[in-house]
């Protein structure tokens, strides 16, 4: 059920500070940027041998109750597996014992994510990720077939 790593998302108050430190730290600037309001709301760094995602997402956008917005802002990091099919991983997850973090949602083309909170309190992404198939691909090795 779960094919691979796909992207962790970290969230940060000032995205641009993150993003510079990150950057320094990882010797390599993000290749991907989406503004809000002339400022950065999301950046992404793709690292490593299979070119994994590491994003790092505004705050604001984080589901309430969630990643790192309580008192002592713990947690904060969502890691996604891939999954060809998202809804009905979703739904096997919940019919496990786990609760809705977020329902599905399309983040654009041929990606969609959604996240569970496991009966331990583990915050568990799952992923349809295009570019993880096209890696895949790149490598010689099996694809999916789509994110819903």
């Amino acid at each position: 059920m779960l094919r691979g790593l796909t992207t962790v998302t970290l969230f940060a108050d000032d995205v641009a500070a993150a993003r510079n430190w990150y950057a320094e730290l990882l010797g390599v600037e993000p290749y991907f940027v989406r503004p809000v309001a002339g400022t950065p709301a999301y950046v992404e760094f793709r690292i490593g041998d299979y070119q994994h995602e590491l994003g790092i997402i505004d705050r604001r956008f984080a589901v309430p109750g969630r990643s790192g917005q309580g008192e002592g802002r713990e947690g904060g990091a969502v890691v996604y597996w891939h999954v060809d099919e998202v809804q009905a991983t979703f739904e096997r997850l919940l019919s496990l014992g786990a609760t809705v973090h977020e329902k599905p949602v399309e983040r654009g083309p041929g990606f969609v994510t959604a996240s569970v909170v496991d009966p331990f309190g583990n915050i568990l992404g799952v992923m349809y990720n295009r570019h993880y198939l096209d890696v895949l691909a790149s490598a010689g090795r099996q694809g999916g077939v789509n994110g819903s």
